[in-house]
């Protein structure tokens, strides 16, 4: 928050990058927006900005580099998959992952649209009318509501936070030896 709409347009760089930020760059325009410092259109804009910067160089690597090699980068399977749906949808998929906050990486849509041969302004054109909707929808809102959000987000924060802590202490060291037991009888076979 004390980097303002310069960090916020970094965070939504590496947001639309193969690099999750699980939700930050939502939270973060709207926690900005809700503080009234600046007017909740600017946040709106910067997002929509560094998301556009971030989503054309995801697209831009993944069609310079093509499903092969996303394929050995990414979960085995995981691109393979994107660009099935990204084949048979288009650009309903496109338009759903970057409107709508769904659980899955933005990212992979947009490799997948960059792996095909899907048109670049259109691309552009999807990406830039969903994500100013998005953007301009949290901004306005939170700026409408303004504290009382911050204040729901903070507690909201505060209660998950420490059961979701301890679950991923319990369940990562779990994960990790199921995994290298698995590992160990592929070998072994």
């Amino acid at each position: 928050m004390h980097l303002g709409a310069v960090g916020l347009f970094f965070l939504a760089i590496l947001d639309s990058s193969p690099l999750p930020t699980f939700g930050g760059l939502d939270i973060l325009t709207a926690a900005l927006a809700a503080s009234h410092r600046n007017p909740w259109y600017e946040y709106a804009a910067t997002a929509t900005a560094g998301s556009i910067v971030g989503a054309y160089l995801t697209f831009r690597l993944a069609r310079k580099a093509g499903s092969a090699y996303l394929d050995k980068k990414f979960k085995k399977g995981n691109v393979s998959r994107f660009l099935k749906l990204f084949k048979k949808w288009g650009t309903g998929t496109l338009v759903a992952s970057t409107a709508i906050p769904l659980p899955t990486p933005t990212s992979m849509f947009f490799a997948a649209a960059g792996a095909s041969d899907y048109s670049l302004p259109k691309f552009l054109l999807v990406v830039i009318l969903c994500r100013a909707a998005r953007y301009s929808a949290i901004a306005f809102v939170a700026s409408q509501y303004g504290r009382g959000l911050i204040r729901v987000l903070r507690h909201l924060a505060a209660v998950t936070a420490p059961p979701a802590l301890n679950f991923g202490a319990v369940q990562l060291p779990q994960a990790r030896s199921r995994h290298a037991s698995a590992s160990g009888k592929r070998t072994r076979d």
